[in-house]
Protein backbone atom coordinates (compact mmCIF):
# COMPACT_ATOMS: atom_id res chain seq x y z
CA UNK A 1 0.00 0.00 0.00
CA UNK A 2 2.89 2.44 0.82
CA UNK A 3 3.50 1.66 -3.13
CA UNK A 4 0.34 3.53 -3.80
CA UNK A 5 1.30 7.09 -1.98
CA UNK A 6 4.62 6.88 -3.18
CA UNK A 7 3.37 6.81 -6.77
CA UNK A 8 0.87 9.65 -5.95
CA UNK A 9 4.09 11.44 -5.47
CA UNK A 10 5.98 10.78 -8.35
CA UNK A 11 2.65 11.64 -10.33
CA UNK A 12 2.58 15.47 -8.76
CA UNK A 13 6.66 15.67 -9.12
CA UNK A 14 6.60 14.74 -12.90
CA UNK A 15 3.62 16.70 -13.31
CA UNK A 16 5.48 19.95 -11.71
CA UNK A 17 8.60 18.86 -13.56
CA UNK A 18 6.61 18.80 -16.87
CA UNK A 19 5.04 21.95 -16.74
CA UNK A 20 8.09 24.10 -15.18
CA UNK A 21 10.53 22.60 -18.20
CA UNK A 22 7.39 23.61 -20.17
CA UNK A 23 7.37 27.58 -19.05
CA UNK A 24 11.30 27.13 -19.02
CA UNK A 25 11.11 26.14 -22.77
CA UNK A 26 8.65 28.59 -23.98
CA UNK A 27 9.30 32.05 -21.45
CA UNK A 28 12.46 33.96 -20.69
CA UNK A 29 12.88 35.30 -17.30
CA UNK A 30 10.59 37.78 -16.46
CA UNK A 31 8.20 37.23 -19.55
CA UNK A 32 4.25 37.45 -18.73
CA UNK A 33 0.97 36.47 -20.60
CA UNK A 34 -2.21 37.33 -20.49
CA UNK A 35 -4.42 34.15 -19.71
CA UNK A 36 -7.47 35.13 -18.20
CA UNK A 37 -8.48 39.20 -16.73
CA UNK A 38 -7.00 37.56 -13.24
CA UNK A 39 -4.45 35.26 -14.45
CA UNK A 40 -0.66 35.36 -15.64
CA UNK A 41 1.81 32.68 -16.96
CA UNK A 42 4.89 34.37 -15.85
CA UNK A 43 8.46 32.96 -15.18
CA UNK A 44 9.62 33.45 -12.25
CA UNK A 45 12.42 32.68 -10.06
CA UNK A 46 11.98 32.37 -6.35
CA UNK A 47 15.08 31.59 -4.43
CA UNK A 48 13.60 32.17 -0.94
CA UNK A 49 10.47 29.82 0.44
CA UNK A 50 6.72 30.49 0.29
CA UNK A 51 5.72 34.23 -0.71
CA UNK A 52 10.06 34.60 -1.38
CA UNK A 53 10.35 34.41 2.26
CA UNK A 54 14.53 35.08 2.40
CA UNK A 55 14.71 35.41 -0.94
CA UNK A 56 17.47 38.03 0.11
CA UNK A 57 19.49 36.01 2.40
CA UNK A 58 22.59 35.83 0.58
CA UNK A 59 22.38 32.07 -0.76
CA UNK A 60 22.36 30.23 2.16
CA UNK A 61 18.57 29.55 1.75
CA UNK A 62 19.36 27.59 -1.00
CA UNK A 63 21.14 25.05 1.16
CA UNK A 64 18.58 25.93 4.56
CA UNK A 65 15.17 24.71 2.37
CA UNK A 66 16.89 22.03 0.73
CA UNK A 67 18.07 20.61 3.93
CA UNK A 68 14.27 20.82 5.33
CA UNK A 69 12.96 19.32 1.88
CA UNK A 70 15.05 16.33 2.77
CA UNK A 71 14.40 16.16 6.46
CA UNK A 72 10.54 16.51 5.63
CA UNK A 73 10.69 13.91 2.98
CA UNK A 74 12.33 11.23 5.21
CA UNK A 75 9.55 11.75 8.09
CA UNK A 76 6.94 12.27 5.30
CA UNK A 77 7.89 8.43 4.01
CA UNK A 78 7.91 7.32 7.65
CA UNK A 79 4.86 8.86 8.45
CA UNK A 80 3.56 7.03 5.59
CA UNK A 81 4.48 3.67 6.21
CA UNK A 82 3.09 3.92 9.69
CA UNK A 83 -0.52 5.04 8.60
CA UNK A 84 -0.69 3.61 4.91
CA UNK A 85 -4.05 2.24 5.60
CA UNK A 86 -5.40 6.00 6.44
CA UNK A 87 -6.44 6.67 3.00
CA UNK A 88 -7.01 10.82 3.39
CA UNK A 89 -3.94 11.30 5.78
CA UNK A 90 -1.95 9.52 2.73
CA UNK A 91 -3.23 11.04 0.19
CA UNK A 92 -2.50 14.59 1.76
CA UNK A 93 1.27 13.47 2.97
CA UNK A 94 1.94 12.03 -0.75
CA UNK A 95 0.75 15.41 -1.93
CA UNK A 96 3.18 17.36 0.26
CA UNK A 97 5.50 14.77 -0.54
CA UNK A 98 5.64 14.93 -4.21
CA UNK A 99 5.62 19.24 -4.10
CA UNK A 100 7.76 19.31 -1.35
CA UNK A 101 10.47 16.95 -3.69
CA UNK A 102 9.57 18.61 -7.11
CA UNK A 103 10.64 22.33 -5.52
CA UNK A 104 13.73 20.09 -3.81
CA UNK A 105 14.68 19.11 -7.51
CA UNK A 106 14.66 23.00 -8.86
CA UNK A 107 17.02 24.34 -5.98
CA UNK A 108 19.00 21.70 -6.23
CA UNK A 109 19.41 22.33 -10.30
CA UNK A 110 19.14 25.53 -10.13
CA UNK A 111 19.58 27.42 -6.88
CA UNK A 112 15.75 28.51 -6.95
CA UNK A 113 12.44 27.34 -7.72
CA UNK A 114 10.62 28.09 -10.68
CA UNK A 115 7.34 28.91 -10.55
CA UNK A 116 4.87 30.64 -13.71
CA UNK A 117 1.21 30.88 -12.01
CA UNK A 118 0.20 34.38 -11.60
CA UNK A 119 -3.27 35.60 -9.70
CA UNK A 120 -4.13 39.05 -9.27
CA UNK A 121 -7.05 41.39 -8.71
CA UNK A 122 -6.57 44.77 -9.92
CA UNK A 123 -3.15 45.94 -9.46
CA UNK A 124 -2.74 43.56 -6.44
CA UNK A 125 -0.60 40.52 -7.85
CA UNK A 126 -0.63 37.32 -5.18
CA UNK A 127 2.64 35.94 -4.98
CA UNK A 128 3.62 33.56 -8.08
CA UNK A 129 3.87 29.68 -7.42
CA UNK A 130 3.66 26.82 -9.14
CA UNK A 131 2.42 22.71 -9.15
CA UNK A 132 4.48 21.62 -6.21
CA UNK A 133 3.33 24.54 -4.20
CA UNK A 134 -0.13 23.94 -4.90
CA UNK A 135 0.19 20.16 -4.17
CA UNK A 136 1.71 20.85 -0.98
CA UNK A 137 -1.46 23.52 -0.18
CA UNK A 138 -3.90 21.05 -0.78
CA UNK A 139 -2.01 18.41 0.90
CA UNK A 140 -2.08 20.70 3.84
CA UNK A 141 -5.82 21.95 3.40
CA UNK A 142 -6.32 18.12 3.67
CA UNK A 143 -4.91 16.92 6.52
CA UNK A 144 -6.66 19.93 8.39
CA UNK A 145 -9.71 18.25 7.20
CA UNK A 146 -8.39 15.40 8.00
CA UNK A 147 -7.89 16.18 11.65
CA UNK A 148 -11.72 17.13 12.05
CA UNK A 149 -13.15 13.87 10.01
CA UNK A 150 -11.11 11.78 11.30
CA UNK A 151 -11.69 11.74 14.82
CA UNK A 152 -15.58 11.24 13.61
CA UNK A 153 -14.62 7.56 12.14
CA UNK A 154 -12.21 6.79 14.95
CA UNK A 155 -9.25 7.20 12.53
CA UNK A 156 -7.60 10.38 14.18
CA UNK A 157 -5.66 8.78 17.05
CA UNK A 158 -2.46 8.53 15.27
Amino acid sequence: MLSRWLLVSVVVIVLDQLSKAAINSHFVYGESLSVLPFFNLVLAHNTGAAFSFLSDAGGMQRWLFSAIALVASVWIIWLLRRHQSQKLFSFALAFILGGALGNLIDRIAYGYVVDFLDFYWGSYHFAAFNLADSAITCGAALLIWDSFTGKEHGTAAR
